[in-house]
């Protein structure tokens, strides 16, 4: 029965992968050729088989008849540089191999991710021939920091307090750089179509300060688009809610079960205002933000060793001055980055150095000081029109945030000693 069900199997894909090719007019391989290609696998991995040898003698024939179909496409004089549908040939084989050894799930998604691929060649040949060399540096710094850096760290501890793990520090700034780099292929895929709400979402995902400054400063010179700035802004410092919750998320999920109630009730507060202040600018239209590239290696880098430090330093405050120091490190830290000082708690809860309802305060206070922080970039770049609505905005954003500390069960941890 498995066997009939792999054959099964196989012709279905082999059609899928088949219906693509046919539709784009192959002349090497369509809708019949495919689904037998990928059914020849299978068969030569059915038991009582030689799977080896079957198998590579099978992929050898293939091979040789695609180059005679080639060979007779040359001397007809129509022959196609391209290799696409040769090499999918050859896959579908290994998709049917699979199928017929057991591998089940790797070769329906291998199967369909190729029919995808083929189907999108155009939209991929767009993609490429519409990116800048900023978007090319970006990829290839990606690649870098996240599949050549990453694997050659050491995974152990070093210094006091066994806290810094090249491996776990590079680790949290592949995820911050592969979460800022997600926002940006967002942005540069739509393009124009990004409007005041979307520019905040993914400004907030890509870098809230940087869009608070990118925007305050378009106000100087067009003070008219004042509100519609004020909306943006408060957007991206809205969204900076979900992606601290995500990072909690990723490296600390049981951290997530205390802190998502709080932290999703400010993240609504601020919605709300949100929601209250796009019904009068609904219809307007923002300029579109020049967004830097978010996988650069020197601000990784740099990333890197303030995490590192901010790891450090929560360690060596508690022990030496007790847990009552992290607020304040989390309102210093705060200022600048939110990421740090979460990804460290968060680690740090792991670690049970950091009790639950003490972590997410924590967090709390770093996001409401880096409310504190672009509130001042927009009282100095931003005009006076701007200044007052992110005021008014974010002033109620920090007092709900200063209710939810005060009056959320479990405030009695919190007891902030005299400075």
């Amino acid at each position: 029965m498995e066997t009939y069900q792999a054959l099964a199997i196989s012709l279905g894909l082999g059609l899928l992968v088949g219906l693509q090719r046919q539709w784009n007019d192959s002349d090497i391989a369509g809708i019949r050729t495919f689904p037998l290609i990928a059914m020849l696998g299978t068969l030569s991995t059915l038991p009582g088989n030689q799977v080896g040898w079957m198998s590579a003698a099978g992929i050898l024939a293939i091979a040789v008849l695609l180059a005679i179909a080639n060979l007779a496409k040359i001397r007809s004089g129509a022959f196609d540089s391209g290799m696409t549908t040769e090499v999918a040939a050859l896959l579908m084989f290994a998709v049917g191999c699979a199928l017929g050894v057991g591998v089940t799930g790797p070769a329906i998604v291998t199967a369909g991710v190729a029919a995808v691929l083929l189907h999108w060649k155009k939209r991929l040949h767009g993609v490429v021939s519409s990116m800048t060399d900023k978007d090319f540096r970006a990829v290839m710094n990606l690649a870098l920091i996240g599949l050549i850096v990453l694997p050659i760290l050491p995974d152990k501890t070093y210094g006091p307090y066994d806290v810094l793990n090249p491996y776990g520090i590079w680790r949290m700034v592949v995820l911050i750089v592969g979460i800022s780099m997600a926002a940006y292929v967002a942005y540069k895929f739509l393009g124009a179509k990004v409007g005041a709400i979307l520019g905040g979402v993914l400004g907030g995902l890509i870098s809230s300060t940087a869009t608070t400054v990118s925007y305050a400063r378009q106000t100087k010179d067009s003070p008219n688009i004042s509100v519609v700035a004020a909306l943006v802004i408060l957007i991206a410092s809205t969204i900076v809610n979900v992606r601290v919750l995500v990072e909690i998320g990723v490296v600390a999920p049981s951290l997530l079960k205390v802190a998502f109630l709080p932290m999703t009730a400010m993240l609504l507060l601020m919605v709300v205002e949100c929601l209250v202040l796009y019904l009068p600018v609904r219809k307007q239209e923002t300029l579109p933000q020049d967004h830097d590239n978010p996988a650069r290696l020197r601000p990784a880098i740099i990333f890197g060793f303030l995490y590192a430090l901010v790891l450090f330093i929560v360690a060596a405050a508690k022990d030496i001055f007790g847990d009552d120091a992290l607020y304040w490190i989390a309102g210093i830290s705060g200022l600048t980055d939110v990421d740090a000082i979460t990804l460290s708690t968060a680690k740090m809860f792991n670690e049970d150095r950091v009790g639950a309802e003490m972590a997410w305060r924590v967090i709390l206070i770093a996001t409401m000081s880096n409310l504190v922080f672009k509130a001042g970039a927009v009282a100095v770049l931003g005009s006076r029109r701007l200044a007052f609505y992110v005021a008014v905005a974010f002033g109620i954003a920090l007092a709900g945030g200063g209710l939810l500390l005060a009056f959320w069960p479990g405030a009695e941890v919190m007891q902030v000693p005299n400075p």
